[in-house]
């Protein structure tokens, strides 16, 4: 991270013996040393504009949209302008779960040949940071006028929004699971801005008086 110049690294439930190794290790890096730590990742991306997940795709199917690591870091670029952005990479074994790409606007893809689709974890970072950097003028381009709503506030009304449709008979406890995450993907999908974020807060919290009534 720190060749390319990017120095924001958070971590989730690492694994607690490697990490304490490679943090106190001769010569560890400054940016491992400043790691935060971090128990979900709603609490790592909470104060990001734009959440980004990367994937390998392979046999999965995806909810989201995808676009490939040149056009997608374009597009990440202009958005960095203005606001914090998160890259949210998976563990190099399994990847990143359905339930953390839920909390992503969109996905990016390295395109690698189908015999070989995955690569080691630290090569995609590198490389998806490498085409982040290398086109400096990129971030230049104006930013978005209408600021968007962080990701904490986004989850704050899909959290809400799930509790509305708890109370309403609407989930079903059976597939809760994966209700939880289409709300959350659908949320997102809304772009939702900064100052709508509180109003839509504010209707659901009135429809949850009304539900508490009855």
């Amino acid at each position: 991270m720190a060749n390319f110049g990017f120095s924001g690294l958070r971590v989730v439930k690492p694994y607690d013996v490697a990490f304490r190794e490679a943090r106190s290790a001769v010569g560890a890096a400054p940016l491992l040393h400043a790691a935060e730590e971090c128990v979900c990742v709603a609490d790592a991306v909470a104060d990001c504009r734009l959440v980004v997940g990367t994937t390998s795709v392979g046999h999965r199917g995806l909810q989201h949209s995808l676009r490939r690591l040149e056009y997608g870091a374009r597009l990440i670029s202009r958005a960095a302008a203005g606001a914090p952005i998160a890259l949210l990479f998976g563990s190099e074994k399994f990847g990143l779960s359905n339930d953390d790409l839920s909390h992503c606007h969109w996905l990016m893809r390295i395109p690698t040949v189908d015999t070989d689709l995955s690569m080691n974890l630290g090569q995609a970072v590198a490389l998806c940071l490498y085409e982040l950097s290398r086109d400096p003028k990129a971030a230049e381009v104006l930013p978005e006028k209408i600021r968007t709503a962080t990701a904490g506030e986004m989850e704050q009304v899909t959290t809400m929004l799930l509790e509305v449709l708890r109370q309403s008979g609407y989930v079903n406890p059976v597939t809760a699971g994966s209700t939880e995450e289409k709300v959350r993907r659908l949320v997102r999908r809304l772009h939702v801005t900064y100052r709508d974020a509180p109003v839509l807060m504010g209707m659901l919290r009135q429809v949850l008086w009304k539900l508490a009534e009855h």
